[in-house]
């Protein structure tokens, strides 16, 4: 089996209905584990979201493919 490395990513995106679950969707059809998560809702109705996780694939293909989300403001 690979080893997976681990990477923690911050993702500022428009809270609209469903727009979290789309972007876990991603993580995980494209080879993300989550290992942990913490998000808030900010002023005009954004949301920040930190997440630990770990990939076999590389790091800027899953960046690039959450980047598409219609919601997705910023990926860092």
């Amino acid at each position: 089996m690979n080893e997976q490395t681990q990477y923690q990513l911050t993702i500022k995106a428009h809270d609209n209905l469903g727009t979290l679950e789309r972007i876990l969707r991603v993580i995980r059809h494209r080879g993300g584990n989550i290992k942990s998560m913490q998000m808030q809702t900010i002023e005009n109705n954004t949301l920040i979201m930190t997440l630990k996780l770990t990939t076999e694939r590389t790091l800027s293909t899953l960046q690039n493919q959450v980047a598409k989300l219609e919601d997705v403001i910023a990926i860092e």
